[in-house]
């Protein structure tokens, strides 16, 4: 670990990500970079690294996910700082209640939430590529936070932005849902529904990765926290709340919702890669809609139509 770079997404205090970045300051890497869109909340949690850990190089990067140019502007300050990269962890996620776009007017968490960290991998992959190059094979990887909740609904590639537009019954969500899970707002919003599909995004993007990285030493999963007390719901009203507290039977400390992404980076088993979900720090079944390769490339070609190039590692 002390030679290695670590970049983790997502970083504030109190959250999934703090556990994360502050496990990996633990075992000494030789840079950690932690992301995040509020710089006083990273600085925060770097200053509490920089306590407790003084001999690790810590770096804090500014991004907001919602926006393709600020992506591009932190892709640009980590090359800055590292010339090779180990382990990238895209742990940044958010919720939201009522309909928001991205700067470039995608709905706003399949724009965040996977449109962002496509690009920004894309943008680091020449680190992680020059990274792989040194190291054993499978050892650099792709770690990307989905949640069980991807189950509640496939990618709407015909109505990705949730704008009204019919969509096939293979892009409908779960049919059975409770009612806080399937609220639909005035303007056809559909807030849960809206999170799932990007969150099967996040599955999605690491069939992609697994089936194209392997020759190039470099591995990929998808990981579930778990129920974690954050504020990543701070948005959500009481009626989601309550509905998501019902079909959560553990809530997790931020140490324990960090432990699947510390086991998906680290483990030297995972190295040939086993597997493609994890959750509670075992493999675990994903939805098969999540599974399906061609579904995975057809995400692949939408995103790259939505950054406006292609991110081609075939």
């Amino acid at each position: 670990m002390q030679s290695c770079a670590i970049l983790i997404t997502g970083v504030a205090p109190d959250g999934v990500g703090e556990g994360t970045a502050m496990a990996f300051a633990s075992q000494r890497p030789k840079n950690l970079l932690l992301v995040s869109r509020t710089l006083k909340k990273i600085e925060a949690v770097a200053s509490s690294i920089r306590a407790r850990y003084p001999e690790v190089s810590v770096k804090v990067i500014i991004m907001d996910l919602a926006s393709q140019a600020s992506i591009r502007k932190a892709a640009a300050a980590v090359a800055e700082v590292i010339d090779t990269l180990d382990i990238l962890i895209n742990n940044a996620g958010a919720t939201y209640h009522h309909r928001q776009w991205t700067a470039e007017g995608i709905e706003i968490q399949f724009g965040a939430n996977h449109i962002g960290p496509f690009l920004f991998t894309k943008l680091l992959f020449p680190l992680l590529e020059a990274a792989a190059k040194s190291s054993l094979p499978g050892s650099t990887r792709i770690i990307n936070l989905s949640s069980n909740g991807h189950r509640l609904s496939p990618v709407r590639f015909h109505d990705y932005n949730f704008e009204g537009k019919e969509i096939p019954e293979e892009e409908r969500p779960f049919s059975n849902l409770p009612p806080a899970f399937a609220k639909v707002h005035d303007d056809g919003y559909m807030p849960t529904i809206a999170y799932a599909q990007s969150k099967t995004a996040n599955v999605l993007f690491t069939v992609y990765l697994q089936k194209h990285l392997k020759p190039r030493g470099i591995t990929s999963y998808a990981v579930h926290p778990g129920s974690v007390t954050t504020h990543l719901g701070r948005q959500h009203d009481e009626e989601t709340a309550d509905a998501i507290s019902k079909v959560s039977d553990y809530w997790k400390t931020i140490d324990e919702g960090a432990a699947t992404s510390l086991v998906a980076a680290l483990d030297p088993k995972l190295s040939d890669c086993q597997g493609l979900y994890m959750s509670n720090c075992q493999f675990s079944g994903a939805a098969d809609f999540a599974k399906d390769y061609e579904t995975a490339t057809r995400l692949w070609h939408l995103s790259e139509e939505l950054i406006g190039e292609k991110f081609a590692i075939e």
